[in-house]
């Protein structure tokens, strides 16, 4: 899915708005491609779509469409960014009482799993990535991208050294946790399974 911000001009000093509008230029053609995109990959599957197809279909080149996405599953996940911030939000931001793993586990319930009914584009988007096997190893590659950050953060939020193997282990498993329930009957129920793993441990299951 794609981000839609722009950029704005934040100044009232006149050199600054030329850089705005540049800015917003690069962001809404980035915004046609990717749109155009998910269009096609959606109406006809993700293999069977080139890239010149995605590049006319956004009246670009190819040299600019790869400018903005390097490789042809970038097209797809475009808010990378804006997931990680999301993620690490969802655990220094969490309500007072609340456990890390259950902050984490929120979040994986409503950021990686969304009901066909909570919003269509995004079902459709959610349709697509299941259905291609390079699109399932992107994301969850993606996902597992922030691994790092996270850790750091459950670090601080536990008062533990930063490079505390247990905190890494947290968050990798955090990550991992939906991509493995993927495919499956009741992911939401896997999900919550996994997670309970990570607040109690083996012995409560």
């Amino acid at each position: 899915m794609t981000n839609t911000g722009t950029g704005t001009d934040s100044g009232a000093d006149a050199p600054a708005a030329p850089m705005g509008r540049r800015e917003r230029k690069k962001a809404a053609t980035r915004q046609a491609i990717a749109d155009a995109a998910l269009r096609l990959f959606t109406e006809r599957g993700y293999d069977d779509v080139g890239i010149r197809e995605i590049a006319d279909a956004a009246d670009v080149s190819t040299t600019t469409l790869f400018k903005h996405f390097p490789v042809k599953e970038a097209l797809v996940f475009d808010e990378d960014a804006a997931n990680e911030a999301a993620l690490l939000a969802a655990v220094r931001d969490r309500p007072k009482g609340q456990s890390i793993p259950a902050a984490l586990r929120e979040h994986a319930l409503r950021h990686r799993l969304a009901a066909a009914d909570d919003d269509p584009r995004f079902a459709a988007f959610l349709g697509l990535v299941d259905d291609t096997p390079a699109l399932r190893a992107y994301a969850q590659g993606m996902w597992l991208r922030h691994t790092s950050a996270l850790a750091e953060v459950i670090a601080d939020e536990s008062g533990l050294p930063t490079d505390d193997p247990v905190c890494t282990a947290l968050a990798h498993f955090a990550l991992e946790a939906p991509g493995m329930a993927r495919g499956l009957d009741d992911p939401r129920q896997a999900i919550t399974r996994a997670f309970a793993l990570l607040e109690n441990g083996w012995t409560s299951l």
